[in-house]
C-alpha cells in the first residue's frame, strides 16, 4: 500500500483499518506493508499517531521508507502533479497485490481523497487465489 505521507488523514484511518483486517489477510497468506517517502523516524511517531486515532491496538504493518525517492523513482510511481511542503512529488495512493512469484497481479490506484476499501481489496484476493486453481470469472 502506498501512501502519499505520513499523519495524512486519509491513509491513518486506512491503515489503522489495514491493521484491524490483519487477521483476514492472514487467513488469506497474504502479507500487508506500507510505503511512503517519510522516513523511519516519522514512520514511528505517525504509527502511534495511527495506533491512538484508530484504536487498532498493536500495530505490526512493516512500514517501508523512502525519504530519497530513489524507490520510488525506480518504481515509476511519483505522481507529479502532487507535491510535498518542499515542492518534492509524492507517491501515487495505490494497493499493489502480487502474485507468489512477486510479479504484479493487480494494481488499484485512489485519488487522495478516497481511502481504500478493504472489503474490495479482500474480495479481489479472494477471487485471484480462487481463479489459479479453476478457471471461472468471480463476481
Amino acid at each position: 500500500m502506498q501512501h502519499r505521507g505520513d499523519f495524512t488523514p486519509v491513509c491513518t484511518t486506512e491503515l489503522g483499518q489495514a491493521q484491524k483486517s490483519k487477521p483476514e489477510f492472514d487467513k488469506r497468506n497474504v502479507k500487508c506493508c506500507g510505503f511512503s517517502c517519510n522516513d523511519a523516524e516519522l514512520h514511528r511517531g505517525w504509527i502511534e499517531d495511527i495506533k491512538a486515532a484508530t484504536g487498532c491496538g498493536d500495530f505490526s504493518i512493516p512500514m517501508f521508507c523512502d525519504p530519497s525517492r530513489e524507490h520510488a523513482v525506480n518504481l515509476g510511481v511519483l505522481d507529479q502533479t502532487i507535491k510535498d511542503a518542499k515542492g518534492l512529488p509524492l507517491t501515487v495512493f495505490a494497493a499493489y497485490v502480487l502474485k507468489p512469484d512477486k510479479s504484479i497481479t493487480l494494481i488499484f490506484y485512489y485519488p487522495a481523497s478516497t481511502g481504500r476499501n478493504y472489503d474490495e481489496i479482500l474480495c479481489t484476493i479472494d477471487s485471484l487465489q480462487l481463479t489459479v486453481k479453476v478457471a471461472l470469472p468471480c463476481p
